[in-house]
């Protein structure tokens, strides 16, 4: 086993590893391994299907660390990892895939390491591993897809088993070593050159920061559970009941370059969150608008209020704009977001990130009621060198940390600072990817003095370095 480590470790330092493919956005197909495509050619013959399939790979290394004020604890990551994907070609329609990743933790902090001071562990560098097992060092294998495929037609398809897919509301969240990956039936259709309808039954979760699969109520919670709406622990790990998600999704292209979204998503047993999105483009400028709205399915998970989910005393309304100014190599837009102080919006963070347009990496606002989110975002290509760059700051006005039933994890108001550098490599070293994220947020709301509501969340900086090679 120790032979089989080095010899893995030698090819991923001499290949110069990893990763690329960050904050992926939301509404476009999950392709994290690259040069991934469906076989259109078909064939009478299974053998000719299974020797004429694809197989993808990708090493990667992350390094990650986190410094918080004063005396509270500081942490660091260094993960590397790789994966192989093979899909076959198409018979009679038919197509199968697998495939499967491997992490190693390289000289990290203790990821079990309780801060005295707050009695807390790291935040961001435990799920570059195993959150449901912060002491797993060794075992973060994972099998991340196997599923069976049939294309209606070049485009239209429908799989079945393990896979990825990229919606607003469960999606990649692809800002760690591997994305969160669903098990369950779903299928993409393109009724038309405008259209596209898709959807399905997710009947497990592989978490992002997780090696496991987990049925749908286990897998809310796996995260930290904050508080209740009453300002008690939250305690509904291990304790949501729920046969399966449904999921709907609706987009329709219109004129020069506009678009219309609509998506449901049911939770049984738990809730159901609606949304629509409306982007539209005029010349250099583009505007959206998008609204949200959720309330509980029956007692939100359980009918004991101190496990259960969400609160049915509460509901959610979203409302999140844009105007951006996009030509050429310049992308520019001012966004904002209002959650209103009707209830928490909910959504579990171990199925994806926020679909808003203030999202910025490194932190969310779910959880969060009565907020008023303000973020501009500056994005530059650069035409004689492969190099992206992008400025991000934001004011995050969230309610006081100790109103339980709008402030779900004790955050503070904040304001984020998010500098991005991504290159993508020419040539010899075609296939290397780099990209360097540096992230600060500082408090803008009342702590108590008590440093709980200080550490991980404001007053730190949060640097990361991600190699990426595919082949």
């Amino acid at each position: 086993m120790q032979n089989k480590r080095l010899f893995l470790l030698i090819i991923s330092l001499g290949t110069s590893l990893s990763l690329w493919g960050q904050h992926q956005e939301i509404h476009s197909p999950p392709h994290l391994w690259k040069g991934k495509k469906s076989i259109a050619e078909d064939s009478t013959s299974l053998l000719f299907a299974f020797k004429h399939g694809k197989v993808h790979g990708n090493l990667r290394y992350f390094f990650m660390a986190t410094e918080n004020q004063d005396h509270l604890t500081a942490a660091h990551a260094n993960a590397m990892g790789g994966g192989l994907f093979y899909e076959t070609a198409a018979f009679k329609g038919f197509q199968m895939g697998v495939g499967g990743y491997f992490i190693y933790n390289m000289g990290s902090s203790d990821m079990t390491h309780i801060d005295k001071y707050t009695q807390t562990v790291s935040r961001y560098e435990t799920s570059l591993f195993d959150l449901a097992d912060l002491a797993n060092k060794h075992d973060l294998d994972r099998l991340e897809e196997l599923y069976l495929k049939y294309n209606f037609t070049k485009s239209s398809h429908m799989s079945v088993g393990k896979q990825l897919i990229n919606t607003p509301f469960i999606n990649l969240q692809d800002g760690r070593m591997r994305p969160t990956e669903v098990g369950g039936i779903y299928g993409e259709l393109f009724p038309g050159k405008k259209n596209k309808l898709e959807g399905g039954y997710l009947y497990e979760i592989s978490p992002r920061g997780t090696v496991d699969w987990y049925g749908i109520g286990e897998s809310i919670g796996i995260y930290p559970n904050g508080t209740n709406v009453n300002g008690t622990k939250g305690n509904y790990k291990g304790n949501i009941e729920s046969n399966g998600v449904y999921l709907i999704g609706y987009t329709h292209q219109l004129p020069q370059g506009n678009s219309l979204k609509l998506w449901n998503v049911f939770v049984e047993n738990v809730f159901n969150t609606s949304m629509v999105q409306w982007d539209m483009k005029r010349g250099v400028w583009v505007t959206g608008i998008q609204y949200t709205q959720q309330q509980a399915v029956n007692d939100g998970g359980n009918e004991d209020p101190s496990k259960t989910y969400y609160s049915t005393n509460q509901k959610s309304r979203v409302i999140s704009t844009k105007v951006g100014y996009e030509s050429g190599k310049w992308k520019s837009s001012l966004n904002y977001t209002r959650i209103t102080g009707e209830g928490r919006y909910l959504m579990p963070r171990e199925w994806g990130r926020d679909p808003f347009y203030t999202f910025m990496p490194r932190e969310r606002n779910e959880g969060f009621g009565d907020v008023n989110a303000y973020v501009g975002k500056v994005n530059y290509s650069f035409s004689k060198v492969p190099l992206k760059a992008s400025l991000s700051y934001g004011y995050f006005q969230l309610p006081d940390v100790k109103n339980y039933a709008l402030n779900k994890y004790g955050l503070p108001s904040y304001t984020q600072l998010n500098i991005d550098l991504s290159y993508e490599f020419v040539d010899f070293l075609e296939g290397l990817e780099i990209q360097a994220l540096y992230v600060h947020k500082a408090n803008q709301g009342e702590t108590y003095q008590n440093e709980k509501y200080i550490i991980n969340k404001v007053n730190m900086s949060n640097y990361n370095l991600i190699l990426n090679f595919h082949f």
